[in-house]
């Protein structure tokens, strides 16, 4: 088991501790999400990860700073170290200060003495505001809105023509002080009538269940209750980068590329499925910036395609979608086209369809009078999406190199 304690700043006594049965990481920080919550003004929202390496004696831990204010072990300014048992890690200079012990898990009682009588009220006092999740007793702090399976729902997070995205809660997997959050997702039950809208959302699940990739939500679960279908998730605490750029404006240069990078590596790794993959809906809003590391994660693999199968449905974002996936005939040349339209919103934060016009060689992106677009990345994008799939970029490692030597 593992112990996390809060110490009080002047004499070091325990103000608040959290117990962790057999977790595979930790996070702390401001936001509610974390698994342990630090409102200190010093505190970044997702200050830092604690997470298990195994090792031939046993498992052992490992800290990974990601606060701004950066992170102490014993004393020492680190941004990744093996954690020894009774470490004191301090959360920024001068912030709060945490114990990290290992404890050893008591044998079970045996079975003619009974178990302390379990705690069975809690008044949820000294929660800071907004968490999900009690402090003390781990129960939601929040109405339930509804249960399905062992899924306890708390929130909507998003409703659509396919169906509705909730926040909910995994109980039977929830230990004390770690609530397992996730993402389901419940098709509407009259789309479930559409063999199309059928074939669609199950076709996300069997996807999600078959990738490996930090850059890919995980599989969780997929059933069927009440004739509704329902698909289980991680969920990525992020925003999308379509939502990024109407709220905070165009990025960098750099910040850009580097995100359309991370893009190419998820891309190259669908891509390199056997049969290959192809996404079908590469596009700002399909792209999420996770919070705790500033890298992308690639949503909504509904529309993904395997390559040899029949010419099927026309599926794309009108701008983001090449020629030839418009005609229902998409190869993974057509998921790299995408990269050209999206890096036009992220630098010049229009609609890409602005910047589509004639050209002497037909249609296609007339970015030379834009200043935030650097010649060399000018290049990259029109190779990107040039009209005819083997005038671009073959593979999402060479347009990942053509973006690298643009930074």
């Amino acid at each position: 088991m593992i112990t996390l304690t809060l110490l009080d700043p002047q004499d070091s006594t325990p103000l608040q501790q959290w117990n962790f049965q057999q977790p595979s990481i930790i996070r702390v920080g401001r936001s509610p999400n974390n698994d342990v919550i630090i409102n200190d003004s010093l505190v970044s929202r997702y200050h830092l990860e604690l997470r298990t390496m195994p090792s031939p004696s046993g498992n052992s831990w490992q800290l990974l700073n990601h606060g701004t204010n950066g992170t102490f072990l014993n004393g020492i300014l680190v941004s990744r170290a093996i954690l020894p048992n009774n470490a004191l890690i301090q959360l920024a200079r001068d912030g709060p200060v945490l114990r990290f012990q290992i404890q050893p898990v008591s044998p079970p009682l045996p079975a003619t003495v009974a178990p302390p009588p379990k705690r069975t009220t809690c008044t949820h006092e000294g929660n800071p505001p907004g968490n999900l999740f009690c402090l003390h007793c781990g129960e939601p702090l929040v109405e339930i809105k509804q249960v399905i399976r062992q899924y306890h729902v708390l929130r909507t997070l998003g409703q659509g023509g396919m169906g509705t995205t909730y926040l909910a809660w995994d109980k039977a997997k929830s230990i004390e002080g770690c609530p397992s959050l996730l993402v389901l997702k419940e098709m509407n039950a009259d789309m479930a009538q559409i063999a199309k809208a059928r074939e669609l959302f199950e076709r996300e699940a069997r996807t999600l269940k078959a990738l490996n990739h930090q850059g890919i939500p995980q599989y969780y679960d997929f059933f069927v209750e009440g004739g509704k279908k329902y698909l289980a998730m991680e969920i990525v605490h992020g925003q999308d980068l379509e939502q990024r750029v109407l709220e905070t404006g165009p990025v960098t240069l750099q910040q850009a590329i580097e995100w359309m990078i991370q893009t190419c590596d998820i891309l190259d790794y669908i891509h390199s499925c056997n049969p290959p993959l192809i996404h079908r809906d590469i596009k700002p809003a399909n792209l999420m910036v996770r919070h705790r590391d500033n890298k992308i994660v690639v949503l909504d693999f509904g529309a993904v395609k395997e390559i040899g199968t029949a010419p099927g449905t026309r599926i794309g974002a009108e701008g983001y979608s090449a020629p030839e996936q418009d005609r229902g005939q998409p190869v993974t040349q057509s998921d790299l086209y995408a990269i050209g339209p999206t890096l036009i919103f992220l630098l010049t934060g229009h609609v890409p369809l602005k910047y589509y016009r004639r050209l002497s060689s037909g249609y296609g992106f007339d970015v030379k009078n834009v200043p935030t677009i650097t010649s060399e990345l000018r290049q990259v994008i029109e190779q990107a999406c040039e009209p005819k799939p083997r005038d671009r970029y073959q593979t999402a490692k060479e347009l990942s190199n053509a973006l690298k030597s643009c930074l």
